[in-house]
C-alpha cells in the first residue's frame, strides 16, 4: 500500500458511517474510520488524500453536539460533508441551520443545479433519487460557497466552496438507494482526491486468516452455527486458519422454519468442517413462555445460546475462543457506546455485546468489520456454494421475532406453514434469487372473517419482502398483484389460524427489516 493512498472518515455517530468506509473500499482505496475529535497532528501523520465528515443524529446548536476545529477545513485536503457533516461545514463558515418544516426521511429527488461540478460528473440526469435522513437543514451559506443541488423541501441540498475542494451533501450518497450515489463517491475519491485503487478484498482475507492463525495458535475454537451465511463464512475463514481445531455447534432452538432445518442438513453435507447438532427446543420455548417484549426475547435467546456453548465447551479440552458470525450491521444496530456518539441501540443482536463473566473464553469475530455484500464476496472467494451465498438471511433469534407478542407452539406452527407457502410461490414465480429477503410476520391481532359461510376470528399476517445491497438500507419489493394475491389466497385457505393478509411497504429507514 502506497503511503498517502488513504481516506479518513470522521465519525459523528451515523449508523451509515461504516457504509461510507465500505463504499470507498469497494473502489479499491484504503479507508479508515476515526473519531470526530481526532487531532490535526494525527490527521497529518496519516497523510490522507481526502476527509469525509459523516452524518449524525445531532443538531449543530445542541450543547452536546460534536464539533471539529475549523482549521481542519483549512488543511488543503479535499473534504466532503454528508448530512450532519454538511451542516457542520456550513455552521463553521458562518452559515445558518434551522429545524426543517418538512423533515425528509427516505426517498427524495435532487435537482442538480451545477451539472459540470466535478462531484456530479457522468450523471446523465438533472434530477436523481436521493436518500434523506434529516430534521435540520442549511438555510443560508457563506458567500465562499455556492449551491449545486436542491430538493423540493430543501433549497440547499448540495453546495461547494468556490475556490477550495470542499463539498457538502444533505443526502446520503453512500446508501444503495441513492441514484448514482456510488458515482458521486467515486468522483470525490478518484477525481477530486486523486486516489489510486489498490486495496483488494483478497488481500484482506489472507491477512484475516494469518491473524486468526497467530491469535489462536494451538488452542481450540468453538463456534455456533446459526444456519445463515454469516456464521458459515466465519467458520470457513477460521477453518482455513486452524483446521480441525475449530469445533462447530448448531443449536436447534425450536424457532426455525422447516426450510431452515432442511438447509442445515444440506449445508452440513457440503462443508468440510464437522458440525455437532444439539436439540434444545424445549429449553428455549420454556424460557420464552409469557415473554412479549422483543428485547427480552432476544436477550433470553442469547443467554440460552451462551449457556449451551458453555456446557459444550467444557466437553472439549483446551478451548480458549468462542467464535461468532457477527457482521458490521449487527454491531452498528446494537451499538450503545457513547464514545462513538451512538444514540440508543436500534435493537440488540443475540451475538453482539461480548461474553458474560461466567464464560472464560475469548471472543473471536472475524467478520465484525464487514458488511453483508462483503461477506457474500468473501464466501465466494472461499469457495462456498451459491446456494448458501444467496440464501435469504434468517435471524439468529429465529421466528421468535416474527411472532409479535407471546410465543407458543401453535403460533410457531401457523407461521411455519405460512412461510412454506411463501417460499413455494417465490420459487414457482422464480423470484427467490431476485429478492434479498422475504418472510411472514404473525401479528397478535385477530379480525373477523367469513370462511365456508361461517364467522371466523383469526390472526392477521404480514408479508415482508425487501431489496437491498448491504442490509443497512432497504426498500420494499415491487411484487406483482398476481403474486401477492396467489400467496394471500393460499395462506388464508391452507393455514388454519390466519384469515387476513397484509403487505408491508415500508423502507429502512425509517423502519427496520425485521419487525422486532
Amino acid at each position: 500500500m502506497k503511503i498517502g493512498e488513504l481516506i479518513i472518515v470522521l465519525d459523528f455517530g451515523s449508523q451509515y458511517s461504516n457504509i461510507i468506509v465500505r463504499r470507498i473500499r469497494h473502489l479499491g482505496v484504503h479507508t479508515i474510520l476515526c473519531s470526530h475529535n481526532i487531532s490535526i497532528y494525527n490527521i497529518l501523520s496519516k497523510k490522507p488524500k481526502g476527509i469525509i465528515l459523516s452524518g449524525g443524529p445531532f443538531s449543530v446548536y445542541n450543547n452536546n453536539a460534536p464539533l471539529i476545529y475549523k482549521n481542519i477545513l483549512e488543511l488543503n485536503i479535499p473534504i466532503l460533508g454528508i448530512c450532519y457533516g454538511m451542516q457542520l461545514i456550513s455552521f463553521l463558515f458562518g452559515g445558518k441551520i434551522e429545524s426543517s418544516k418538512n423533515k425528509e426521511y427516505g426517498k427524495s429527488y435532487l435537482k442538480i443545479i451545477d451539472e459540470k461540478n466535478p462531484l456530479f460528473l457522468g450523471i446523465p440526469k438533472k434530477s436523481i433519487i436521493v436518500w434523506m435522513s434529516h430534521s435540520d437543514e442549511t438555510k443560508e451559506i457563506s458567500e465562499e460557497f455556492k449551491v449545486i443541488g436542491k430538493t423540493t423541501s430543501c433549497s440547499i441540498a448540495a453546495f461547494c466552496h468556490k475556490k477550495k475542494n470542499i463539498y457538502a451533501l444533505q443526502f446520503h450518497p453512500e446508501v444503495s438507494h441513492t441514484e448514482f450515489g456510488m458515482l458521486i463517491i467515486k468522483n470525490f475519491i478518484l477525481k477530486i482526491c486523486k486516489c489510486n485503487a489498490n486495496f483488494k478484498l483478497k488481500n484482506i482475507i489472507k491477512k484475516s486468516i494469518d491473524n486468526i492463525t497467530k491469535i489462536v495458535s494451538k488452542k481450540k475454537v468453538i463456534l455456533g452455527i446459526s444456519g445463515g451465511l454469516d456464521s458459515f463464512v466465519a467458520a470457513s475463514l477460521i477453518y482455513k486458519a486452524i483446521g480441525d481445531s475449530l469445533h462447530c455447534i448448531f443449536v436447534n432452538n425450536g424457532l426455525l422454519l422447516e426450510e431452515e432445518e432442511k438447509s442445515i442438513d444440506k449445508i452440513c453435507s457440503i462443508v468440510k468442517f464437522p458440525i455437532n447438532i444439539i436439540n434444545a427446543k424445549n429449553q428455549f420455548l420454556s424460557k420464552l413462555t409469557g415473554i412479549i417484549d422483543p428485547e427480552k426475547k432476544r436477550k433470553i435467546i442469547g443467554e440460552e445460546f451462551i449457556k449451551i456453548f458453555e456446557k459444550e465447551s467444557k466437553k472439549i479440552k483446551n478451548v480458549e475462543f468462542l467464535a461468532q458470525g457477527t457482521i458490521y450491521s449487527d454491531v452498528i444496530e446494537s451499538s450503545k457506546d457513547s464514545s462513538k456518539l451512538s444514540v440508543n441501540p436500534i435493537k440488540s443482536h443475540h451475538n453482539v455485546g461480548g461474553l458474560p463473566k461466567t464464560i472464560n473464553l475469548k471472543l473471536l469475530e472475524p467478520l465484525k468489520k464487514f458488511f453483508k455484500d462483503e461477506v457474500i464476496e468473501i464466501g465466494y472467494i472461499l469457495g462456498l456454494p451459491k446456494y448458501l451465498l444467496y440464501k435469504h438471511p434468517f435471524p439468529g433469534p429465529g421466528i421468535s421475532i416474527r411472532i409479535i407478542g407471546e410465543i407458543n407452539e401453535k403460533k410457531i406452527s401457523i407461521l411455519r406453514k405460512a412461510e412454506n407457502i411463501l417460499f413455494q410461490e417465490l420459487n414457482n414465480y422464480k423470484l427467490y434469487t431476485k429478492l434479498n429477503q422475504a418472510f411472514i410476520i404473525l401479528l397478535p391481532i385477530k379480525s373477523v372473517g367469513i370462511m365456508g359461510d361461517k364467522r371466523s376470528y383469526e390472526y392477521t399476517a404480514i408479508l415482508r419482502s425487501i431489496n437491498t445491497k448491504d442490509f443497512m438500507t432497504a426498500t420494499f419489493s415491487n411484487l406483482s398483484y398476481e403474486f401477492l394475491e396467489k400467496v394471500s389466497n393460499r395462506i388464508i385457505n391452507e393455514v388454519d389460524g390466519i384469515n387476513r393478509m397484509l403487505y408491508d411497504i415500508s423502507s429502512k429507514p425509517p423502519s427496520t427489516i425485521e419487525w422486532e
